[in-house]
């Protein structure tokens, strides 16, 4: 009983600071309708400037009461003012352009602040002091609990009220209300936005500091916090309902108690049949969300409001047919790439051969999002379930190499079917989210089903048939099925069902009134889609020789996203171009540059500022215009 009981109050100590982050994260979006990728590393700043804050006021002496929450607070106020630096400076100039985009630029700030804390701070792990007074433990049913923890139960519902007394009791918070519910009404009387932006940026910051600082007694600074606390804080916000600062509150409880009584409980077994509830721990924050926005698809405390309903500008996309001009370009595209092992070395056909991939990876998310008009943050769940099946099909059924690559695709579809049963049903960042909810479910059965997919260790050995084992001949075939892929996805798009889902995007109750099932053809699409992303993984498995979980990890998802909106949504040859120039960036810069992520990061946001609409996107538009 005591140790359910202390498991009880350690969900209550994660739900306090889960609750810090996501409240900011809550605050940023409702006034701003930004989705703040980099809230994570705003959390990441605040725990390594507290370690740092604090060792200069206590000297080389004992750390005391001034020293350690004198650290707190200043680590939380630099990182307020970041926040509100990091508006003015970069999200300010992309609030027009579509949502999206504006996750494209946060997601650069991330791999900034990443190099950013290696080069101040090292690689090293470091662990901060005790908090002066609290470092104790007082018992709880003749068993000791840590008095900081204590202390950190008690921080949310404080913070809890002084928000809804800021938000309820003041003029600013007046103002902030009102801006959340109507923009555009706000702007027309007189209310100065950019200000009330910058202001809510900075308070948002503030709180994802202060929650980041105050960890500094019970976890190490770590530089990957940010990807890990950013996922956490994404859930939360949308379990809770987007912009809701009390449904926050109630979804970080929700979510601190699941994961601390799976912990407590233990293995449960029941007909046979054990299941070890401490592992669900990985990804159980997902299944909540799964669960909740299945049968309450706008949160806990969320209003029926869609957001993000035209995804990256989908439509605004041309998707024009091919003109002579385009034909042209592509065939001379495909001929120079035919003859490029000819004086190629196997650097570069290796370098062809990934962007060939994920090209067709891209293409496979552009069709969600573009003639579709969904957005997806999971997409990677069926690059890597595709790249799983064919990778087992080969290894553990012993299929040959032709067949398994066949193999990949189906299983990504068979997700696809699962999955996008469920998503369809909902829309904007909601569906989005669901997305990566599923895909995160995916990963930690393959990160820990161990005797079937060899766990983080993944599988090895899975290498192409004799006839394809030269790197050239593995190349031909990589562009052959690759470039078909895409192909029939072009022609998909400008075939009669590519034309209704378009219908359904654009206008979906002109569509249903016409006699077009909606969510029927919108659950088609995630089938194409996942299919085509699948047979990416398949090749993409077989070009390593081995596999691991990381394919279906959120950074793979976030790459492909990336890809997308760095080309363009609007045209159907942005993803192709997105997707080389990510892919070349990444290899150029990492292997030359030890800072890699920050010039990526630095240019990412150039692209972004000066491309709104993606490098495609915005060339077409220029060519239009000058025409």
């Amino acid at each position: 009983m005591s140790s359910i009981v202390l498991q009880f109050l350690n969900g209550l100590t994660s739900a306090s600071t889960l609750f810090l982050v996501a409240a900011g994260l809550s605050l940023i979006f409702g006034i701003t309708r930004v989705l703040n990728f980099a809230h994570g590393s705003l959390y990441m700043l605040g725990i390594y400037l507290a370690y740092s804050a604090i060792g200069v006021f206590a000297g080389g002496g004992g750390v005391t009461h001034a020293a350690f929450w004198g650290g707190i607070l200043i680590a939380a106020t630099v990182v307020g003012i970041v926040g509100a630096l990091l508006e003015v400076t970069v999200l300010r100039r992309v609030y027009r352009s579509p949502e999206l985009f504006q996750l494209l630029a946060t997601f650069a700030v991330v791999l900034l602040a990443k190099d950013l804390v290696l080069w101040l701070w090292g690689p090293e792990d470091l662990l901060g002091p005790r908090a002066p007074g609290l470092g104790g433990a007082v018992e709880i049913l003749g068993s000791p609990f840590p008095e900081y923890d204590l202390f950190l139960i008690a921080v949310g519902p404080l913070i809890l009220g002084l928000l809804w007394l800021l938000l309820h009791a003041t003029r600013w918070g007046l103002l902030i209300r009102a801006a959340t519910q109507d923009r555009e009404m706000a702007a027309a009387l007189g209310i100065n936005q950019k200000l009330l932006f910058t202001s809510a940026f900075a308070l948002g910051a503030f709180l994802a500091g202060l929650g980041g600082a105050l960890q500094i007694p019970r976890e190490p600074a770590q530089h990957f916090l940010d990807f890990t606390v950013i996922v956490d804080a994404f859930v939360v916000v949308v379990v809770g309902g987007m912009g809701s600062i009390p449904g926050a509150f109630l979804a970080a409880l929700l979510i601190g108690e699941v994961k601390a009584l799976c912990i407590g409980i233990g293995d449960v077994g029941a007909f046979g049949f054990s299941i070890s509830l401490p592992k669900l721990t990985l990804v159980v924050e997902s299944l909540v969300m799964a669960a909740v926005l299945i049968f309450r698809p706008w949160g806990l405390m969320g209003r029926a409001l869609a957001v993000l309903p035209d995804p990256a500008g989908a439509r605004q996309a041309l998707l024009e047919k091919s003109t002579p001009r385009m034909r042209m370009a592509g065939i001379a595209i495909i001929a120079g790439l035919a003859v490029t092992p000819a004086f190629a070395n196997e650097y570069s056909l290796v370098l062809i051969i990934d962007i060939l991939i994920f090209a067709l990876f891209a293409s496979s998310l552009h069709f969600l999002m573009g003639p579709s008009g969904m957005a997806s943050f999971g997409h990677a769940a069926y690059f890597g379930l595709g790249a799983y099946g064919a990778a087992l099909a080969f290894k553990h059924a012993g299929f040959p190499m032709e067949i398994s690559i066949v193999i990949g695709p189906v299983i990504a579809t068979i997700a696809a079917l699962a999955f996008g049963w469920f998503c369809v049903r909902l829309s904007g960042v909601y569906l989005a989210m669901l997305t990566l909810a599923f895909a995160q479910i995916a990963w930690s059965v393959v990160y820990q089903w161990d005797s079937l997919t060899g766990g983080s260790n993944g599988i090895v050995g899975v290498w192409p048939a004799p006839w394809l084992s030269g790197r050239v001949a593995y190349f031909y075939l990589v562009l052959v099925l690759c470039g078909a892929a895409i192909g029939v996805l072009r022609r998909i798009v400008f075939s009669p069902f590519g034309y209704a889902l378009r219908a359904c995007r654009d206008s979906p109750l002109r569509a249903a009134a016409i006699g077009i099932d909606v969510r029927r053809f919108q659950w088609m699409a995630f089938l194409v889609a996942g299919g085509f992303a699948g047979l990416a993984g398949a090749l993409f498995a077989f070009s390593k020789g081995s596999i691991s979980p990381e394919v279906l990890a959120i950074g793979q998802s976030v790459d492909g996203l990336v890809m997308v909106l760095l080309g363009g949504v609007q045209t159907l040859s942005g993803p192709l171009v997105g997707a080389a120039v990510l892919t070349w960036l990444q290899e150029l810069v990492a292997r030359h540059i030890d800072y890699w992520r920050a010039l990526l990061g630095l240019i990412i946001i150039v692209l972004v500022v000066a491309f709104p609409a993606g490098i495609v996107g915005q060339l077409s538009s220029r060519r239009r215009t000058a025409e």
